[in-house]
This record gives C-alpha cells, structure tokens and sequence, in this order.
C-alpha cells in the first residue's frame, strides 16, 4: 500500500530519537547545559568546549547514537557566543545539524542577572533507502536516491542565574519547519487529500535547572532538575544529583519518570580539562534486549592563567 509507505517514511525519520521526543537524549545534561539551553552562556566568564559522544540501547541494532560538540562563553560583561553542532544517527535515519547563537545578559537585582538567548543554524535529515527492510523492493518511493532534507532552524532561551544556582527554558525547533519528505509527484498521485507528507518538526519546552550547596572546602552537591515537553508525548522528567570532592572528582546519579536510572563519574585535571562518564542502566522492559547506554564526554575550559601557572 503506498500510503502506508509514504506514513512510514514520515514516522521513522520523526521517531528515530528516543521515545516521543524528536530530539536527542543527553544524560550529562547538568555539565554540557548550552546543549539544551543557549541562554547558560552568560554564566561563565571564560570560553569554553564540551563533546558528547552517546551511544543508546547498546545490543539493539540500529539503536541511536549521537555527537555533541558545542564551545560557548561570555564575549563582554553582557554579551555571550555560542555555537553547536551535532550529529545523530538511528538505523537508516541520521539527523546533522548546527548553530550559533547570541546572548545578551543584565542585572535583575544586585545578586540574580537574567539572560535571553536566541540561536539560529540549519538541520538536515536523511533517510538511506538501502537500509530499510521492505519487503517489494521494486515500490515506487524505494526508487532513486537517498531522501535528503535540509530546514533552518532556530532556538530560543531564557536563563535567570545567582552566584549558585540557574534556572531557565528553551525552545528549540522554534520553526516548526515542514521537511516535505514526500516528493510532490507521489503526493499528487497517491496521497487522495488523506496523507500528512510533509514531517512537521514540533517545538520542544525544555526547563532547566539546578543549585550548588558546598558542605563544606571540599565537598559540594548540585541537584539538578530537565523537564522536556513536546505535543502530543508525555511529559519527561530528568532528576539528577551531582556530588563534587575537590572540585575535582565528581558522581552522581539521574532518574527519568519512565523508570530509568542513570549513574555519571568523572574528573576534572586543573580545572580546565574536564573528563565524564554516564551508564543509563535499561529498564526492565528493554533489560532482555539491551545492556544499556553509555554516554562519554570532554571538556576544555579557556580559563584565564593563575599566578602559579604565570611563575612558571
């Protein structure tokens, strides 16, 4: 039934991302923040590079994995840069993309600023035809090339922030652009007025949050809390806590609403070089198919110079 092929092209290029969410799953979100929201970049004073590498429902074939590399920081007191690229692929589907983005931050009070960010860049999906397991291989959409779709895109975001603590919200996909993934001369012939060919990127909400307590000179915690919300998908909650000995030495655990877990370790030499890792345990429903997700990340901060380094 060409209907149906055509509605399945849609559905696997929308879904190829975790459950409902057309985006990308990141468990490391409390470290690299800009990934889900481009108004962070006003907190830092420094510039600096995190890369994310995922790789989801390790035994599953074809199951997602994705590249995040993402350098922000502040340009002058109010003004903050940024920009992302990223690439994700699931079976036959891959999604590339990247952006930049301008932050402009003020204070609200003496302590509390606030920032606005708005991101704009570009998203190509694909869809590699040799990969998808149909059974007439001689249908007409299974013809021709690869199906290649390039939208621009955009983000925006907000962040309020102290000395402590942050909190703030993004939308990306802002455009809800239309891929067009079926070919005009199909639509004509096939659709009869009753097929959604187009693909529509849905806007995401996404919530960011978290607060740092220090106990004490060497040990810190830093709950954190993701909200992502999208039409028409349940609400997902990502509930995290980060323990930090030494502003060194870091672990933690992540808890989602839809029963997973996740633990994260890692280290950072001098304060500038930052080494992460994330295991999102499977939940018992994807336990006998898979052993779970590993997620690996690397950080470089461009701090200025101390006087110990200068001595030297």
């Amino acid at each position: 039934n060409m209907k149906k092929i055509a509605l399945f092209f849609v559905s696997i290029c929308l879904g190829a991302t975790s459950y409902s969410q057309q985006l990308p799953q990141i468990t490391q979100h409390m470290i690299n923040n800009y990934a889900i929201n481009p108004a962070v970049s006003g907190m830092y004073d420094y510039y600096q590079v995190k890369t994310t590498i995922r790789n989801q429902w390790v035994g599953i074939t074809d199951a997602p994995r994705t590249t995040v590399l993402s350098i922000y920081g502040k340009k002058s007191e109010r003004v903050g840069l940024g920009g992302l690229v990223f690439n994700d692929q699931t079976g036959p589907t891959s999604r590339i993309g990247g952006s930049a983005s301008y932050t402009y931050s003020f204070p609200m009070t003496q302590s509390i600023k606030m920032s606005f960010a708005l991101s704009g860049g570009f998203t190509q999906f694909k869809i590699t035809k040799n990969g998808l397991n149909i059974k007439d291989k001689n249908d007409i959409y299974m013809q021709g090339g690869d199906v290649v779709r390039s939208t621009p895109d955009a983000t925006f975001g907000f962040n309020m922030y102290g000395e402590k603590w942050y909190f703030g919200a993004a939308i990306p996909q802002l455009l809800s652009m239309n891929l067009n993934l079926i070919d005009d001369d199909f639509v004509r012939i096939y659709n009869n007025d009753d097929v959604e060919s187009n693909g529509k990127l849905a806007q995401h909400i996404y919530v960011l949050g978290a607060y740092k307590h220090n106990f004490n000179p060497f040990w810190s915690i830093e709950p954190s809390v993701l909200l992502k919300s999208v039409k028409a998908a349940p609400l997902q909650a990502d509930i995290g806590v980060k323990t930090t000995y030494d502003d060194r030495l870091w672990f933690g655990m992540d808890y989602r609403n839809n029963g997973e877990m996740a633990v994260l370790l890692g280290y950072s030499i001098k304060e500038r070089y930052l080494i992460g890792y994330s295991y999102d345990i499977p939940s018992s429903d994807m336990s006998v198919s898979s052993s779970g997700s590993h997620e690996f990340m690397i950080g470089i901060r461009f701090l200025a110079a101390n006087e110990s380094e200068i001595s030297r």
